[in-house]
């Protein structure tokens, strides 16, 4: 596991034996049961809640006041080949300080902290205020259908609304807690079919090129400002990531091309202003097509306030150093938790090998990592 005769401290503990559990999405590997008992021990109360081939949890301590949750996902990307690798990706190895291993930054090493840093409020305090909770899935990484988003709707079924809600996802840069989100951009995907005539290409004036068609209303979607952002997002973003068509054989022209493209969005816009304008483009361009539409997200926010106040002070206590506030990067489980009217901040480790072959952390920073989750239990229920 690790280097020989090392001695590890609980979080780092804690960690090596969640990653050292496959737990390749969907399936948690008993990651959570391991969580579970150590909650357990501390007095929370536990409701598992599967859906589907998807193990999810809600755990809470303390019976009334404000709740602090913690969020989180046990699952995580598959490996790849293991030739690839340096150590084998689910047995956790640390060498000069660094720990390598599947999920050490997304986010097996961040569900260590906040475990470790609940266990020594808890000794601390054992009346302390409000609630403390955990939401844990197994299907963060995956589809996302059967994890936070269907617990969420549990929560609201059961009347439970946590004010403030901290994500381990991977969110620091270049050292720890130099950054946080403290919102996502919305993200909405489209594929568009935009229908012709195939015909032989020797003869266009018998075909309808959809190509040459598209061609036009692309540039324009491309071209547009869909607004200007704000002082928490960057403008809006429009992004072609597909274009397909043709029959293979180099003299035919096709009967319909597919484009496949991307919004990421802020909340100077709707999902529906966005897909109105898209449209109207497309009509105006005498196009015949078709057009599905799939939204992965709502863009959040969560403006300066006790949340923020607390997880700053809290990564200035612990490192000296004073946080950015980002909304940068993909869609996470935060954008289902904040339309519970819930605070969201993800804090969690660097980023820079999260889903690559030998993922990997600076050990020693699972322990500030606690130490921060611990101040902002103490800010905000003490």
């Amino acid at each position: 596991m690790t280097q020989k005769n090392e001695t590890l401290s609980p979080t780092l503990q804690l960690a090596c034996d969640l990653i050292s559990r496959p737990s390749v999405t969907p399936h948690d590997g008993g990651c959570q049961e391991v969580m579970i008992a150590r909650l357990q021990a501390l007095g929370f109360t536990i409701q598992r809640l599967p859906f589907a081939d998807v193990d999810n949890f809600w755990a809470v301590k303390g019976k009334s006041g404000p709740i602090l949750c913690f969020a989180g996902h046990t699952d995580v990307v598959p490996t790849g080949s293991l030739d690839d690798w340096q150590h084998p990706p689910f047995e956790p190895f640390i060498v000069d300080d660094i720990l390598y291993g599947r999920g050490a930054a997304d986010m097996k090493g961040a569900l260590a902290a906040m475990v470790t840093a609940c266990e020594r409020f808890v000794e601390q305090h054992p009346d302390h205020n409000g609630r403390i909770a955990f939401l844990i899935t197994s299907d963060e990484e995956g589809p996302a259908v059967n994890g936070t988003v269907k617990v969420v709707d549990w929560l609201q079924e059961q009347k439970i609304i946590p004010n403030w809600c901290v994500i381990g996802e991977p969110s620091s840069h270049q050292q720890l807690g130099d950054m946080v989100k403290n919102g996502r951009r919305g993200s909405l995907n489209a594929t568009l079919t935009i229908k012709g005539t195939q015909g032989h290409i020797a003869y266009p004036q018998l075909a309808d090129n959809p190509i040459h068609r598209a061609a036009p209303a692309l540039a324009e979607l491309m071209a547009q400002q869909w607004d200007e952002g704000n002082d928490f997002f960057p403008a809006t973003s429009f992004q072609v990531s597909n274009i397909n068509s043709g029959t293979g054989a180099t003299n035919v022209i096709p009967g319909e091309v597919n484009v496949v493209f991307n919004f990421r969005f802020s909340t100077q816009v709707t999902a529906p202003l966005l897909q109105t304008r898209v449209e109207t483009i497309l009509k105006q361009h005498q196009l015949n097509y078709d057009i599905e539409w799939t939204l992965s997200g709502e863009p959040f926010i969560t403006e300066p306030g006790d949340l923020v106040s607390a997880v700053v002070d809290g990564i200035k206590i612990e490192t000296g150093i004073t946080t950015e506030l980002s909304t940068s990067g993909g869609t996470s489980d935060g954008r289902f938790i904040a339309k519970l009217g819930t605070q969201v901040i993800e804090l969690g480790t660097l980023n820079a090998t999260i889903h690559k072959v030998d993922e990997q952390i600076v050990a020693s920073d699972l322990d500030k990592l606690s130490n921060i989750y611990e101040s902002i239990l103490n800010k905000l229920l003490c």
